[in-house]
């Protein structure tokens, strides 16, 4: 009887760990990255309709609404950074993809990875400067 208790404590222990790092799978990572890639791609080829495309909902309401232009049109007036992803760090349904000049937030959405903050900088001791946020 005290072996059963065990095993089921084991059982119990092992799910919580494993659905946790399910979540920082590197398929996961690497759908976050491609999501950060076309972004990066799409502003250096100025395809400002298809980095919107991969704008989350709140991120371009925000540009727009602070514009007062379209998505494109907005994301045309501001110099973003299009370097590469370098690195990017996920951690469940969120990830910061860091770029060889500044950063971009993602986030996991039904429709899958979007950029919810684009531009960021960091700041001592602050949260991150972005250009663009959702």
């Amino acid at each position: 009887m005290v072996s059963r208790r065990v095993a089921h404590g084991v059982a119990l222990t092992a799910l919580p760990l494993a659905l946790l790092l399910s979540g920082c799978t590197p398929s996961g990572q690497g759908a976050a990255r491609a999501a950060g890639d076309r972004f990066q791609e799409a502003l250096r080829a100025d395809d400002s309709g298809v980095a919107c495309e991969l704008l989350s909902d709140e991120a371009r309401g925000n540009l727009e609404a602070a514009s007062g232009r379209p998505c494109a049109t907005a994301l045309t007036g501001l110099e973003l950074p299009n370097g590469s992803v370098s690195s990017l760090e996920v951690w469940g349904d969120n990830a910061q993809a860091r770029l060889t000049s500044g950063v971009l937030f993602l986030a996991m959405f039904s429709t899958g990875w979007k950029v919810t903050a684009a531009g960021c900088e960091p700041r001592p001791d602050m949260p991150y400067d972005c250009t663009v946020e959702g």
